[in-house]
């Protein structure tokens, strides 16, 4: 079994290898306020990156009009456009067309504020055509939406997988399994309260390499383990799990936070979106271990040189995204 985990940590690091940005790809961002029956306040905001891949567009309905001079600026890695339009007859029941190259579309989160405050909150991926707005939703389908944006911000996470990918590389058994994953649970939903519900807060960018760094950590302790060896991690590595999991519930944070919620939203959405998470790591572990299952009752033989492979990718896609990241820090700082 230990030669399958490896081989399939292999197979999902090969897969993610292209995948250099990882996590600190945010998702774009929608705000709409309603300033009268068919005006609204826009805020729109994409990824720095994205503009490199050819930009992401809005196409509002064809009677809309934008009112006045577009505001553009900067901010913490995202380009962010503010502006009002005029819609007749408002904006529900209406799409919103999101366009863009391939390479530069991702999923979009938006806020609707109505005029009599309530607020609605809308998920669309890049797979779908157009972003409707909708009547105000029940309670359940709002909920739905929030629960869907966890699961879909950890199964895109690519380095928040790795990372417990790589925890499953050194578990020795299903009850310190069952240790590690509660112990990385508890510490990331400890710091998505806390930096939500905004009690505390980290630096992003100081952050994601971080996070790189906790990735790198777990690829010489596969190696130990390989050879035979022991440490701290390998006799407990619910104990890592849950120091590098409060570093990855800060992240897993501008995921909800990112939708600019009102306070007395957010409470309710945590929760949905924490579960959501939660459910999106557990079908992540629970793949690799219906995998490591199939493969063993195949009985399939894999050559020795493939044991080595996924504690080398994992250790090098860790030092690469340190690095990468380190570099980004210094020049936002030197900015």
């Amino acid at each position: 079994m230990r030669r399958l985990f490896l081989f399939f940590g292999l197979l999902l690091m090969l897969g993610s290898s292209s995948l250099a940005r990882a996590h600190e790809v945010q998702s774009t961002y929608l705000e709409l306020r309603q300033t009268s029956a068919d005006t609204y306040a826009v805020l729109w905001k994409t990824p720095a990156q994205a503009k490199l891949r050819g930009g992401i567009l809005l196409q509002w309905p064809a009677d809309c009009q934008v009112l006045g001079e577009t505001l553009r600026y900067e901010s913490t890695g995202s380009d962010i456009e503010r502006y009002q339009i005029r819609c007749p007859g408002g904006l529900e029941g209406r799409s919103i067309a999101i366009t863009g190259a391939a390479g530069a579309l991702a999923d979009v989160l938006a806020q609707l504020t109505r005029l009599d405050g309530s607020i609605s909150v809308f998920h669309r991926t890049p797979a779908d055509p157009a972003l409707l707005i909708t009547a105000a939703p029940s309670r359940w389908q709002q909920s739905a939406t929030y629960l869907n944006i966890g699961i879909t911000h950890i199964l895109t996470g690519v380095d928040h997988l790795l990372f417990v990918l790589g925890l499953l590389l050194i578990v020795q058994n299903r009850w310190m399994l069952v240790k590690t994953i509660t112990g990385f649970t508890i510490a990331h939903s400890i710091t998505l309260a806390v930096a939500t519900l905004g009690y505390a807060s980290a630096p992003i960018q100081p952050l994601y390499a971080a996070i790189a760094l906790s990735i790198l950590f777990l690829g010489p302790e596969i190696m130990r383990q390989r050879r035979g060896e022991t440490s701290l991690t390998l006799r407990r590595p619910w104990v890592i799990a849950f120091s590098f999991g409060l570093l990855h519930g800060f992240s897993f944070a501008s995921g909800l936070t990112d939708l600019g919620l009102a306070r007395s939203q957010i409470p309710w959405a945590l929760v949905c979106f924490n579960v959501g998470v939660e459910i999106g790591q557990l079908l992540f572990v629970a793949l690799i271990l219906l995998l490591v299952r199939s493969f063993r009752t195949l009985e399939i033989q894999w050559p020795r040189w493939c044991l080595a492979l996924p504690a080398y990718t994992i250790g090098s896609l860790g030092a690469y995204w340190t690095i990468q990241r380190t570099v980004i820090l210094f020049q936002s700082l030197s900015l």
